[in-house]
């Protein structure tokens, strides 16, 4: 199904402004939906001729709908939507008309047109119609809610012709909001409560206030309930400036251990304010969840954060006894286990900073590759470039990973650009192959290339390097060095991948690992 951008770029000449103001209408015009117990659709001409196509749809979840099926993308004309061409052509509210019927349900039209206020706030022109139509099968007479609930739709129908509503969204604020079965306040225009719904009784409750809501001072009784006076002004303020016609951020009040969530719009029809709508939900449990999950994120933290330590200390400790170790050979297996047990402690050290159990994993690759250059024991200079993004990683990849690209880096160093004694010794029969050297701007230079990039869910990445490249006879599979089989190990163990060690394509080694990052549910689901 295309989207209401999509339709309206394709059928029709609209202004991208235009096309913006619909897409704010459709984001907040299930308020309307359920005020008014009626299926809302929002149609766009087509053509001179009085073609309208349908961009939107929503459903009101206070009554039946009028349409079992999806009517998005039907292109219709003739007598079927001259109610549309009315409101679209004279510009004002089509409310006249009989019953029409679809298949067994009747229906009632309405028309409402759709304008966009100009950069000088005045009214512009019509750009689309929202038809207003409510399923008769289970009429009723209204009760005191349904009366209130009518009312406020038909204030709110008229600011849509005025293009007053919706108002502009403040930053950072999503969709979400209260809704209408959450709780709903009218104000008159003094700040004065005329209607509560009972949901909106039970949430004022619930902060401490137990008498009837009708003809209280809203703002006021905000200031009193609050237990922070800072959040009950700013909750009073929102109120008082809806009253004078303006659109206000949602606020949360706090009293008594609940949490209420208010969401103040003012009710401007025909451009004179008449007071305010505030809608309220209790989001007391919600509140309480984030508390704990935040709790929880400072301990996994904290956790993390102490593994780091742990895992820098046995580094240290692992360090000092190489220090003391006379045998080379031990030496250099104690300093090797050090740069391994440090590259773990990166991912903690990531890990300890983020609020969720994935790391961005560029920059500590970046942090590994400086320092297989340091500690490497090799006398050449040899450069490090990282290509592409690895992006966000799983903890337990980006733990195996990095063990992973340690050791390749660390081998690709070491091994492909040994130090100048062994390069200018004479050749011997089966000898490493002498350095190749770069082509183009870089030719001479010795250099290391991590590259990276993800594919339908695997993540691609090579280790590349313009050294002596691989010794005749090399066996990926059988060879036994430490480091090879922990490479082998973690990627065809931990990570559930391949790699695979091969001659460059201009010379040097290069070592290429694919690694999915889709788990299977006895590895564990990742992203």
């Amino acid at each position: 199904m295309s989207t209401l951008r999509d339709l309206a770029e394709e059928h029709t000449h609209l202004r991208p402004a235009d096309i913006d103001h619909l897409h704010r209408i459709a984001g907040d015009w299930q308020l309307l939906s359920d005020l008014s117990f009626a299926d809302l659709l929002l149609w766009v001409p087509v053509d001179a001729d009085g073609t309208f196509l349908c961009v939107a749809q929503v459903r009101p979840t206070t009554a039946p709908t009028a349409y079992q099926d999806d009517q998005v993308g039907r292109i219709v004309g003739g007598p079927e939507v001259a109610h549309l061409a009315v409101a679209y052509s004279q510009g004002r509210i089509w409310r006249e008309g009989d019953p029409v019927w679809y298949g067994d349900v009747p229906a009632r039209h309405e028309a409402i047109p759709v304008r966009l206020r100009t950069a000088e706030g005045e009214a512009g022109e019509v750009v689309a119609v929202v038809g207003r139509d409510t399923n008769l099968s289970t009429a009723r007479t209204p009760s005191q809610l349904e009366l209130n609930y009518l009312t406020t739709a038909d204030d709110l129908a008229q600011m849509i012709a005025d293009g007053t509503f919706p108002p502009p969204r403040h930053p950072g604020e999503t969709t979400s909001a209260p809704r209408v079965g959450d709780g709903l306040v009218r104000l008159d225009a003094g700040g004065k409560v005329t209607y509560a719904s009972p949901n909106a009784q039970s949430a004022y409750r619930r902060l401490g206030y137990a008498s009837h809501l009708v003809g209280e001072d809203l703002a006021a009784l905000h200031r009193r309930l609050a237990g922070d006076p800072l959040d009950g002004t700013e909750a009073a303020n929102g109120i008082l400036a809806a009253l004078r016609g303006e659109a206000p951020p949602r606020r949360e009040i706090d009293a008594r251990g609940a949490t209420m969530l208010t969401r103040a719009l003012p009710l401007m029809p025909a451009g004179v304010p008449i007071g305010a709508l505030v809608l309220v939900r209790d989001i007391t449990e919600v509140r309480r969840r984030d508390r704990a999950l935040i709790t929880k994120d400072a301990t996994i933290r904290e956790i993390h954060h102490r593994v780091k330590n742990n895992l820098q200390t046995v580094a240290a400790l692992l360090r000092l006894q190489a220090r003391r170790v006379a045998m080379p050979e031990a030496r250099v297996a104690l300093e090797e286990s050090v740069r391994r047990v440090a590259s773990i402690a990166l991912v903690h050290e990531t890990l300890s900073m983020s609020s969720d159990e994935a790391v961005e994993f560029d920059g500590i690759v970046d942090r590994v590759a400086s320092a297989a250059t340091e500690v490497a024991a090799t006398e050449v200079s040899v450069g490090m470039r990282r290509r592409g993004s690895f992006g966000v990683l799983p903890a337990e990849i980006a733990t195996s990973l990095v063990m992973v690209l340690n050791e390749l880096l660390l081998n690709a160093v070491e091994h492909g650009f040994p130090p100048a004694d062994e390069t200018d010794a004479p050749s011997a029969p089966g000898a490493l192959p002498a350095p190749v050297v770069a082509s183009g701007a870089d030719a001479g230079r010795p250099e290391v290339v991590v590259s990276a990039h993800r594919f339908r869910k695997t993540l691609h990445v090579s280790v590349t390097d313009n050294g002596r490249g691989l010794p005749p006879g090399f066996d990926a599979e059988r060879g036994s060095k430490l480091g090879l089989q922990i490479v082998r190990a973690l990627v065809t163990g931990e990570l559930r991948g391949t790699i695979e060690l091969r001659q460059g394509a201009s010379g040097g080694t290069e070592a290429v690992l694919v690694v999915p990052l889709a788990r299977t549910p006895d590895n564990r689901s990742t992203i």
